[in-house]
């Protein structure tokens, strides 16, 4: 298994040159402790806690997995150690209220610090990561009173959180939840009903898991509108803060994965169990999406981690295998043959990998920093700017969840294919870098569901093309401040290209729309990655930027080696992976009737 290195100089080539983190910080009202000293020793804090422990339990964990007997789920040996050394850390409670023992600074850092837990020990993660998503729900949709209780555990880590919403019969389509809230007469729920797939659902980790659940009311209207919001604990809190009386919320069993096996998922059984309400009655999946987007920005951060990781891997391997002549000329003349990274298309594997790696990750710190303004605006009761970055944010969350998962397997794939034979057996550890980056594209909503959500709901229904005029109307601003730049010229040029082509393809979309209404599902896929790819060259093209701009002044933090590199990348993104975004572009505005025009009996005549 590769040992994690954190990119540390790439980290801080895109906060301090790129997006200019120190001034981002002195716009928010929790930014001011977030000093340059302070962030450098939480980037170096997390890399060494990443690195030393949580690194070296990657693999271990993989071979172990989780144990469950009745009922009781037990993590992989050195697991609980590691997680108990995270909460003497601090790291749960970085982004969170200080009146809750957080260290209330920017949620930008969080994510930071996520990225390097992931890439180092992806499993390991999830346990801590879900209750994020359930402390923020907790933060904006609960009572005073059930801040109180919860968020201090949360935010110590002392406790930890799930949320609850597949069932056998529905995943994406919750519109057929059938778990049921019957009123007590104290003012809590009975919740009953089961829940699947449950990441961190049962573990032996924290002394309370808290469970936020949907669930129907007697009175629920059918459908979406009818779904209601829940608190449920394993263990009913006490009053004075510490955990009482066992709820009836039992795990029936945990499942037999293909990767993440350190990572329990677990089926979740609640039978009568005392649920409070969060938020209003029948407006659960509203108040639900702040944890599912939450969850997807995160596992936007997996593709990336997967494919630092798996480049992490391939990179050495590539430097020391052996294997015939460079066909430019031997260039290990002393030894029997070259190392096969004189190979070009080993080197077109590689190059992916760290273009996916690094684009990704400045598309990600970029994003943080429009949820930093969110949940600033929240924090400053603004509710107008909450919802101006809330929309803003709602548009790249399905690109970055669905393009950077897809993005991250590939790069996975290639980890795996530069060590040939050797990548499918288990003693380098490439094959599982591949069976964890799979889940990726699946969980919070697979790339199809984010496809539909992008096109359909962001862009085609609730802005009618406008969140792409605006967006691409930033990017054509920088294509016009760089337009005269003699290095910067020819990426302007092919972003402006990219943008009206966009641009067309919303449109086009839009009307075929009103005689094909399958063209919508039918060119989803392809219109997410095409916005991924342009996306992420909007990104590439920044960085080359600050590159050659920092080579000219010779002012950089870095050397020259690294700028050149960096724009050497972004050449290479250009030229080899650009182009891939004109086979979705033609793809996409073909009708429907080749996907739907086959008969459902008509697929196989064999069986």
């Amino acid at each position: 298994m590769p040992a994690y290195k954190a990119p540390i100089r790439d980290i801080r080539f895109l906060m301090n040159e790129v997006f200019d983190y120190p001034a981002h910080f002195k716009t928010l009202s929790n930014g001011e402790a977030a000093d340059p000293d302070t962030v450098d020793m939480i980037i170096e804090g997390a890399a060494d806690f990443c690195e030393n422990v949580l690194s070296p339990l990657n693999l271990s964990g993989d071979e172990e997995g989780c144990h469950f007997k009745d009922g009781e789920v037990t993590t992989p040996k050195g697991f609980k150690e590691a997680y108990d050394q995270f909460v003497q850390g601090g790291w749960q409670g970085l982004s969170y209220p200080e009146e809750f023992g957080g260290q209330g600074l920017p949620m930008s850092l969080n994510l930071v610090k996520s990225e390097m837990m992931g890439t180092a020990n992806w499993s390991f993660t999830m346990y801590p990561g879900l209750s994020m998503g359930c402390m923020n729900t907790i933060m904006q949709f609960g009572t005073e009173e059930q801040k109180n209780t919860y968020m201090p555990h949360l935010t110590a880590g002392t406790w930890s959180g799930t949320m609850c919403l597949t069932e056998p019969q529905c995943g994406t389509d919750l519109g057929q939840v059938k778990t049921k809230a019957e009123p007590a007469a104290d003012g809590t729920y009975k919740i009953t009903g089961t829940k699947i797939f449950i990441s961190a659902g049962e573990h032996d980790l924290t002394e309370n898991i808290i469970h936020i659940v949907l669930a129907r009311l007697p009175d629920a209207p059918p459908g979406t509108k009818g779904i209601s919001l829940f608190i449920v604990p394993k263990f009913i809190p006490t009053t004075d803060g510490g955990v009482g009386e066992r709820n009836p919320v039992t795990c029936g069993s945990i499942e037999h994965k293909m990767g993440i096996r350190a990572s329990a998922t677990a089926v979740l059984n609640f039978d009568e169990a005392t649920g409070y309400l969060i938020g209003e009655r029948n407006k659960g999946l509203h108040a639900m999406f702040t944890f599912m987007n939450t969850a997807r920005i995160g596992t936007a951060v997996q593709g990336v981690a997967h494919a630092e990781l798996a480049f992490q891997g391939a990179l050495p391997y590539a430097k020391e295998r052996m294997s015939m002549r460079a066909l430019s000329g031997k260039k290990d003349p002393e030894k029997v043959a070259d190392a096969i990274i004189h190979h070009a298309d080993v080197r077109r594997m590689l190059l992916t990998q760290k273009a996916i790696a690094e684009g990704g990750r400045a598309m990600i710190y970029h994003a943080a920093q429009l949820a930093d303004k969110m949940t600033d605006a929240l924090a400053q009761g603004d509710q107008a700017k909450f919802d101006e970055y809330d929309d803003k944010l709602g548009f790249y969350t399905p690109i970055l969840k669905g393009f950077l998962t897809e993005l991250g397997l590939e790069a996975a794939n290639h980890g795996m294919q530069v060590f040939g034979g050797h990548g499918y057996i288990k003693e380098h550890g490439m094959e599982q870098i591949v069976r964890d980056a799979r889940i990726s594209t699946l969980y919070e909503g697979t790339t199809g569901v984010q496809a539909l959500d992008l096109i359909g709901r962001k862009v085609l229904l609730t802005s009618k093309g406008k969140v792409v005029r605006d967006y691409t109307a930033e990017i054509l601003k920088f294509c016009g401040t760089h337009a005269r730049n003699k290095y910067m010229r020819r990426f302007a040029w092919d972003l402006t290209k990219v943008c009206a082509q966009w641009n067309a393809l919303t449109v086009r979309i839009m009307l075929a729309a009103r005689k094909d209404r399958d063209i919508v599902s039918s060119a989803s896929v392809d219109y997410l990655m095409f916005s991924g790819y342009a996306m992420m060259a909007y990104y590439w093209a920044q960085q080359a930027a600050v590159a050659s701009a920092k080579l000219a002044s010779g002012e950089g933090q870095e050397t020259p080696e690294f700028y050149k590199a960096k724009i050497k990348l972004a050449d290479f993104y250009f030229e080899r992976l650009l182009p891939r975004s004109q086979g979705h572009a033609e793809a996409m505005v073909n009708p429907s009737k080749t996907m739907t025009s086959l008969a459902a009996e008509h697929f196989s005549f064999d069986y």
